[in-house]
């Protein structure tokens, strides 16, 4: 491990420390019980609002409901799904996947608190157009002495919402499966990885730089889509080890609380990996996504939270899970030299041969690219906070640039950067929506009343 590798491991430890597990899984706890399970109730009323059903032309925003979790989904939905389980496993064994889960059920609470308030207090640029997002939330929010924590957010969300991660992953994909197979750069593997990050920085450069919209309207039609044929073959696997799939849930919940596959058996590494995986898919408490919910069309905040609560439910609960479950039916996680893409490609080809191998590679390549989409409009908004919005084609030229960087640096020196700054960002998200859970709740009684 080199020092920066160090150095960063170093970082992301210390922020994922115990305070920030107790706010995300105590904080979405929190929210749980404090509703009382009310958003939980209004689950398909939220689904009515996102196939349009409430939508309005007039309304302000940007983009309707179904663009805007689209949006979020091509963040959340993406390498953390494929290779984020992968590493969650290989770091914390099966039981990551319980703390996976775990995280995700108290998640969507925390989302649709988070993404109320990015509705109900959106700000303005200083161009006058509406924004939203957790640093809007504060300064709108609350007093002006909190204010540092709007600074700190969005400071942190230059760095975390870069594409280093997904062009790192969608690198080693390409280089493992065609520039070694091939012998293309064989001999100067660091060239192979620029060639790949130039192309990946052309690519997601032709969509950002038309702004939200044009990112909704990708992400609708590209996301979906690669949803249901990443789930399409899982399931194949699935019904292929039927009979085992009890013995599975088994080893995953045992291990959960006994952490056997981790070195030391430490239980509260397995917890913390799980935590941090699942965070890092489904976002929920980060602040991120409730930037592109903030961009929805509604003059009724309540509507945008139940939507986003339908995102941790379909990224980890259902996606994380068919990842996880086929990696542990295919015995590959045992091997110890394999970790992140490279063992979820592995236990798809050990399934489902070529078929398994063609459509893992066809969803890695739309995933990670439709991620950087999303991605880039939450580091464009953050950098419009802080340095006013002539400055936010300047940070779309560094982002892109970022994807080359990305592309040739190790993999663990970019899952830990981007660990310890989304852990950052979780800071004044969840404070905030902690100390605004009253106005939130105030919204949906009243809301819900009007439903009645």
């Amino acid at each position: 491990m080199n020092f920066l590798e160090s150095l960063t491991a170093d970082f992301a430890n210390l922020m994922w420390g115990p305070l920030l597990l107790v706010l995300l899984v105590f904080g979405g706890l929190f929210f749980t019980i404090y509703c009382r399970f009310t958003p939980f109730l209004y689950f398909k009323h939220g689904i009515d609002i996102l196939l349009g059903k409430y939508d309005e032309k007039d309304d302000p925003g940007d983009i309707n409901h179904f663009q805007a979790l689209s949006s979020a989904l091509a963040s959340t939905v993406g390498m953390g799904n494929i290779s984020g389980v992968a590493i969650a496993i290989h770091m914390g064994g099966p039981g990551a996947l319980f703390w996976m889960w775990v995280s995700a059920i108290v998640g969507m609470s925390t989302k649709f608190f988070t993404c109320t308030l990015a509705v109900l207090y959106r700000g303005k640029d200083d161009l006058g157009h509406v924004q939203g997002g957790p640093m809007y939330v504060i300064e709108t929010a609350l007093s002006s002495k909190f204010k540092p924590l709007a600074i700190i957010f969005s400071a942190a969300g230059l760095i975390g919402c870069l594409p280093i991660f997904q062009a790192n992953q969608l690198t080693q994909t390409i280089r493992d499966e065609f520039f070694k197979p091939s012998g293309l750069f064989a001999g100067n593997e660091t060239l192979g990885n620029a060639v790949v990050g130039v192309l990946i920085a052309c690519v997601v450069a032709g969509v950002i730089f038309g702004g939200i919209k044009r990112i909704g309207l990708v992400a609708s039609r590209l996301v979906p889509f690669m949803v249901v044929l990443y789930l399409f073959a899982g399931v194949l696997v699935l019904l292929k080890n039927i009979a085992e799939i009890p013995g599975i849930f088994s080893l995953i919940f045992y291990d959960a609380f006994t952490g056997q596959a981790v070195v030391g058996g430490a239980v509260g590494e397995v917890i913390r990996t799980g935590v941090r995986r699942a965070a890092f898919s489904n976002e929920a408490g980060l602040g991120t996504e409730a930037m592109a919910h903030g961009a929805a069309k509604t003059k009724e905040p309540v509507r945008e939270g139940l939507v986003a609560m339908t995102g941790p439910f379909i990224d980890t609960i259902v996606i994380c899970s068919v990842t996880a479950l086929v990696i542990l039916l295919s015995g590959v996680w045992e091997n110890d030299g394999l970790n992140g893409v490279s063992m979820t490609i592995m236990a798809f080809t050990h399934e489902l041969g070529g078929l398994g191998k063609g459509i893992l590679l066809l969803c890695i390549l739309i995933f990670s690219i439709t991620t950087m989409f999303s991605q880039s409009y939450y580091g464009t908004k953050c950098t419009g906070y802080l340095f006013g919005t002539k400055w936010k084609k300047t940070y779309k030229y560094f982002y892109i640039s970022a994807a080359v960087m990305g592309a040739t640096v190790s993999l663990g020196m970019v899952i830990n950067l981007i660990d310890g700054v989304y852990a950052v960002m979780a800071f004044p998200t969840m404070i905030s929506t902690l100390i605004l859970a009253p106005r939130v709740m105030a919204e949906a009684r009243r809301y819900f009343s009007t439903l009645k």
